[in-house]
This record gives structure tokens, sequence and C-alpha cells, in this order.
């Protein structure tokens, strides 16, 4: 059997990655989804185990410790990580996997594994950014404030990445990723 390959899908908060995500994983089977942990407190509407692996501080850097996770990091105040054994695991049957990380966090990845494909996703325009983390009505106006210069930051990072995807509409930018995706097969 055909070992999968990894892609990092990247991008400021609020850019959209998650919907484009999910609509890869809907469409296509022979993708999977790296759940990632967090130490954030969960969003309205997300379930442990399926959004995010959701652990207290102390509970992550206990896995830091014991070398855990592909890739870590904090950011706006908490930690995000990649745990190793489900994606060696989904590697290993054949699927491909998609990490939906944080910029950071996927620098790290594709430093360890040069193999894997990183796609940036980009927002059509920085006010556009604004209206949809202002639209999840799920931060405060600092928190907003600091993901959008943090998004600032990331996107200066965009050269770090194999190829990038600006999700307007969002049926062209899945389209966008499932291609590079196929072209990406080996």
């Amino acid at each position: 059997m055909k070992k999968g390959k990894i892609y990092v899908v990247s991008g400021p908060s609020g850019v959209g990655k998650g919907t484009i995500v999910k609509k890869l994983i809907e469409d296509y089977d022979n993708i999977a989804l790296s759940v990632s942990a967090t130490t954030r407190s969960p969003r309205t509407g997300e379930v442990d185990k399926v959004h995010y692996f959701f652990m207290s501080k102390d509970e992550f850097t206990d896995i830091i410790d014991k070398d855990g996770f592909i890739e870590y990091a904090e950011y706006c105040g908490n930690y995000y990580g990649t745990p190793k054994a489900a994606v060696y695991e989904k590697l290993e049957q054949g699927f491909d996997v998609i990490l939906e990380i944080e910029v950071q966090g996927g620098i790290q990845v594709m430093e360890k594994f040069p193999q894997a494909c990183g796609i940036f996703i980009l927002p059509p325009s920085m006010p556009v950014l604004e209206k949809r983390l202002r639209g999840r009505q799920s931060e405060d106006e600092e928190t907003i404030q600091k993901r959008l210069q943090t998004a600032k930051e990331e996107m200066s990072k965009i050269n770090r990445y194999h190829c990038f995807v600006v999700n307007g509409p969002i049926e062209r930018a899945v389209a966008d990723v499932a291609e590079i995706i196929e072209k990406n097969r080996d």
C-alpha cells in the first residue's frame, strides 16, 4: 500500500482554513484531517476529539516532554500542537493527511518533513478578514486586534510555503486546494 502525504494548510485566523478543509474531507475519501491539540477553550459547537483535543497547559506540556507532537507553538496566549501517533497511523493507511495549523507550526512541519506540501490560505483583503473575525462573535476587541496584527506578521511568511490560495468564493478556494493536492501526489 502506498503511504499518504502530508499537506500543511496555514493562514491567518479567520481566513477560512477550517471551512476549506471541512469541504475537502467531505468530498474526498482519501484525505484525512489531523486533529490538533490546544489549550484554548472550545468555541460554540466545537467538540473535544473532533475539532481539537482540548487540554490544560499542564497536560499539553506533559506531551511536549514525552516528544508526542510533530510540532507545537504558542499562539495568542494558547498552545496548539499536532499529535504524532494519529498522523503516522493515517499516513501508513494510505491517507493524505491535512494539517490545518498556524503558520509557525506549519513552518516547523515543513522543516521536519521536506516532502510535505505547504499551502498558504490568504484572505481576499484585510477588511474581509476583519469582518470574518468579527462575524464569529467569539472574541473581544483586544483579541480581534491581536489576531489582525498577527495576520499581517503571518502573511509576511508566505514565501516559506509552496503555494497559496486566496479564499474568496469558497467553491473556488476548495477547488484550488484540491487541484494542488492532486498535482502533488507521487
